[in-house]
């Protein structure tokens, strides 16, 4: 089945933020719209809006007068549901309540005809659980935009377990239609973006509520070396802490109680104390015209080392090596060994972040993972308490000599980059064998969804197959209570890896 014609009208019941937002976007597509809001008065209040919003696009040449007029006489409000019932297609949009989803459905499967289609832009209920209220729960779908729907391209199509495969290809051929970019999803908790994307919060909070660092210094690495746009402290500010605790809590609760899941403590108090981010004016942190963002963490100038000794390639890090020649450091290789580790001139060694700790060895630093090396601002640097000071002395000036800025952590496993990116990748690897999406869409959804660099399998790709599973098999040694444990998709991955390339294990 095809997309719909743009004479067939679309409703949107609900008319807040993403209502309007949906019905913006059908309404420039060229379909006739109606909205419809239970609360006297809002759906027309929310035509006058969205004609507001049309003359902006014209104002700055986003839109045609003559398309703005037309537009306008497409767009209309009702009175009751009763004026949906030649509609071709409704969304909802309305309280995120499994009864109130249900009860309007139940109302429109009574008024629209049997072969309107059905959806709900809910973000974290189930659509099987809504669509259980209808008679033919066969036409109901997911359509979950994102917010601000009118720009932001992401649309996840979600197939409830009954849903009809026809139903679910109509809405992803009208989403396509309508000049977004769709991916096909199955009905699960978080769908793709809102189930992948929590360990990128987690971690940070974890290495925070380890004290580690400071929420200032974990954004800063996010962004600088992870090249994510965002750090997730000021992120879910942005969001609201209590959104997006709530979301977590969602996907946690609707997993069972996964550990993998766990809501984070620390982001609970923020919601107690009503700190939601910005909307309230402070949460991680502070907002006003007074107030003062802290910075990170970045260590004092230090002296480089004359030269490092390179025991093997590095791995995803190999990249460091002509950096390090390019500022005049002398690379010494040593061909024999082979390890992933770079020696210092003092006798410590400097290794990439792999899930082991500091303090298990002698005297190592670790360094955190890069999106890009060469084009890197900061790189955190992991260390214990038994480090020697002159390791860590010539670590800080190794990278600072590559035009590097360097936070110093606590000696956390994974420090901050690496192991919120494995996790991610490991997530990425268990939906695609529990079929919610294909590789591709899963990538896609990151990608436009929250705007990661890379989509976890670009990132597996570019890691090496095994590297997220071994990241992930150091830290659950070390914290042994299932969190970190790499899934059995994920173990599968890296061992066929390693079988093609003809090793055993």
């Amino acid at each position: 089945m095809t997309a719909l014609d743009l004479a067939d009208s679309v409703a949107v019941v609900g008319t807040g933020t993403m209502g309007q937002g949906i019905a913006q976007v059908a309404l420039v597509a060229g379909h006739p719209v109606r909205l419809y809001d239970a609360v006297p008065g809002r759906a027309r209040a929310a035509v006058e809006a969205i004609g507001a919003r049309l003359d902006r696009l014209v104002e700055k040449d986003r839109l045609t007068g003559a398309d703005r007029d037309a537009a306008r006489n497409r767009l209309t409000s009702a009175e009751s549901l009763a004026e949906l019932a030649d509609s071709h297609l409704v969304v909802e949009a309305v309280l995120e309540r499994l009864d109130v989803k249900q009860q309007l459905l139940r109302e429109l499967e009574e008024i629209v005809t049997h072969d309107c289609l059905l959806a709900t832009n809910t973000s974290s209920l189930s659509v099987t659980s809504i669509g259980g209220a209808l008679r033919n729960p066969g036409r109901f779908v997911g359509l979950h935009f994102f917010n601000p729907a009118p720009l932001l391209p992401l649309v996840e199509v979600v197939s409830g377990f009954a849903t009809d495969v026809t139903s679910a290809t109509r809405a992803y051929e009208t989403a396509r239609a309508w000049g977004k970019t769709p991916v096909a999803c199955a009905d699960t908790p978080g769908f793709i973006v809102n189930r992948i994307a929590r360990p990128f919060y987690a971690e940070a909070f974890a290495v925070y509520e380890a004290q580690a660092a400071d929420p200032a210094t974990i954004d800063a690495v996010l962004r600088e070396s992870g090249g994510f746009k965002m750090g997730a402290f000021e992120l879910t500010d942005l969001i609201g802490q209590d959104v997006n605790e709530a979301v977590t809590r969602s996907v946690w609760e609707a997993f069972f109680q996964d550990v993998r899941f766990t809501p984070s403590l620390a982001q609970r108090r923020l919601v107690e104390s009503r700190r939601h981010g910005r909307k309230t004016g402070r949460g991680w942190y502070a907002y006003g015209n007074d107030a003062e963002r802290p910075e990170p963490h970045t260590a004092e100038k230090a002296q480089p080392p004359a030269y490092v000794v390179a025991e093997g390639g590095l791995g995803p890090a190999a990249e460091l090596l002509p950096l390090i020649r390019e500022a005049g450091i002398q690379v010494r290789e040593d061909e024999e060994d082979n390890g992933t580790r770079l020696v210092l001139p003092s006798g410590g060694q400097l290794a990439l972040a792999d899930g082991q700790t500091s303090v298990e060895f002698r005297d190592v630093v670790y360094f955190d993972l890069a999106l890009d090396y060469r084009k890197a601002t900061r790189i955190a640097l992991s260390a214990s308490q038994d480090t020697q000071q002159a390791t860590l002395t010539e670590a800080t000036g190794l990278f600072q000599a590559l035009g590097k800025d360097v936070s110093v952590i606590g000696d956390v496993p994974g420090s901050i980059v690496a192991r919120t990116v494995a996790r991610i990748i490991d997530l990425a690897h268990d939906a695609v064998t529990k079929g919610v999406a294909t590789e591709e869409d899963i990538d896609t959804a990151m990608r436009l969804g929250v705007n990661y660099p890379l989509g976890p399998f670009e990132w597996s790709r570019r890691l090496g197959k095994s590297w997220a599973y071994d990241v992930l098999d150091e830290m659950h040694l070390r914290d042994p209570s299932g969190r970190y444990a790499p899934s059995l998709a994920l173990y599968r991955h890296a061992y066929a890896s390693d079988k093609r390339e003809g090793t055993t294990s």
